[in-house]
C-alpha cells in the first residue's frame, strides 16, 4: 500500500504480489488507510479471535452433554 502511495504503478505491486487487479484494489480499499502497526495488530486480533473460536467449538458439546446430564434425577 505504501508503493501505491509513492507512485510505484500498481500493475507492477500487483505482479510482485502475484494477485489480481481487483483483490489489489480491494486491499488498498480495505488496508489503505491503516499503518504497518495496525495491520499487523489487526493480524494479531483475527489469529487470536480464531483460536477463541476453536476453543468455544470444542467446549460447546461437553457443555451439552454436562446440561443434560444434570437435567435427569438420580
Amino acid at each position: 500500500m505504501r508503493q501505491a502511495e509513492i507512485g510505484t504503478p500498481a500493475v507492477d505491486i500487483r505482479r510482485k504480489l502475484g494477485v489480481t487487479e481487483t483483490t489489489f484494489y480491494r486491499w488498498l480499499r480495505r488496508f489503505g488507510h491503516f499503518g504497518v502497526s495496525e495491520v499487523r495488530e489487526r493480524k494479531q486480533r483475527r489469529d487470536e479471535n480464531r483460536q477463541l473460536k476453536s476453543l468455544v467449538a470444542e467446549l460447546s458439546p461437553d457443555k451439552t452433554m454436562l446440561r443434560e446430564a444434570l437435567k435427569h434425577t438420580w
